[in-house]
């Protein structure tokens, strides 16, 4: 029970990831990604009682938290970049299935069962659900774009970065704080390469803080914590949770009207949810 919580209270802080991304839409995507890990890592301090020593790790280690944080990011960005952004999004959402099947590849006292299978179906039907709306299905029948590719590499690396850890040794959560700086330095080095340069305003500087300490900082923390808890087939299937909320924020921080879909959707993940992890 205590893994689920956690796991939700990292699910909740991704949902006001779109609605903050609205807000800093004009800023460069890495330069924002990595301005955003920087100040999450600042959370490992207080939990580390702020000895550094505490995020130490074997290079593996370490290797695959880059490979997570920062891998999960690049590829993710790079698809937004070439092909249409909400069937991208809708394919990147494909990490929660894949908790859920591949787990049994990553964790040998894991067994999977039919019923996770079609759960898991059944959350990301409810995710593309929310994600597509009432139009988007016409507009994914546009064509093939690379930027699909990408995007499913990029939900392939966070569900099996979320397993791997699990794999590695032990590891004190304090240590994300050095995933996430790392990957942050890493996302800068993309920004000088790939985007422009752009002068941030004070407010810019406060949203980027926020961003920091929830959906790119503190929900990592959360995440980190639950899988070490938890049972990651039904961790998997509550982070369909994700795109529903992240959905719903949206519309109530734009003024949209709230459709039928995101009901339908919210039923069919709560409902995956709760019938997988009995």
């Amino acid at each position: 029970m205590k893994a689920d919580l956690l796991a939700l209270a990292a699910i909740a802080l991704w949902g006001s990831l779109a609605p903050l991304g609205v807000k800093l839409a004009h800023i460069p995507p890495f330069l924002l990604t990595g301005l955003g890990l920087l100040v999450g890592s600042l959370i490992a301090l207080p939990i580390s009682r702020f000895r550094l020593a505490r995020w130490k790790v074997p290079v593996p280690t370490l290797l695959v938290g880059i490979y997570g944080l920062f891998g999960f990011h690049f590829l993710l960005f790079m698809a937004l970049r070439n092909a249409p952004a909400v069937e991208a999004n809708l394919v990147n959402y494909l990490w929660p299935l894949g908790m859920v099947v591949m787990a049994p590849l990553f964790l040998k006292d894991v067994s999977l069962h039919a019923r996770h299978i079609v759960a898991a179906l059944i959350g990301f039907a409810g995710a593309a659900i929310a994600i597509l709306g009432r139009g988007g299905a016409a507009n994914a029948a546009q064509g093939f774009h690379s930027g699909y590719l990408l995007a499913l590499a990029s939900a392939f690396v966070w569900s099996s970065y979320s397993l791997m850890t699990r794999r590695v040794p032990v590891f004190a959560t304090s240590a994300v704080g050095g995933f996430a700086a790392v990957s942050g330095l890493l996302s800068l080095g993309c920004h000088v390469l790939l985007e422009p340069a752009l002068a941030l305003t004070t407010q810019d500087i406060l949203l980027v803080c926020i961003l920091g300490l929830g959906p790119l900082g503190g929900a990592f923390f959360l995440w980190d914590a639950a899988i070490k808890r938890g049972d990651t087939r039904r961790i998997g299937l509550l982070a369909f949770a994700t795109p529903i909320l992240s959905t719903v924020l949206l519309l109530v921080t734009t003024g949209q009207a709230l459709h039928w879909n995101v009901g339908i959707a919210a039923v069919l993940v709560v409902g995956a949810a709760w019938w997988g992890s009995r």
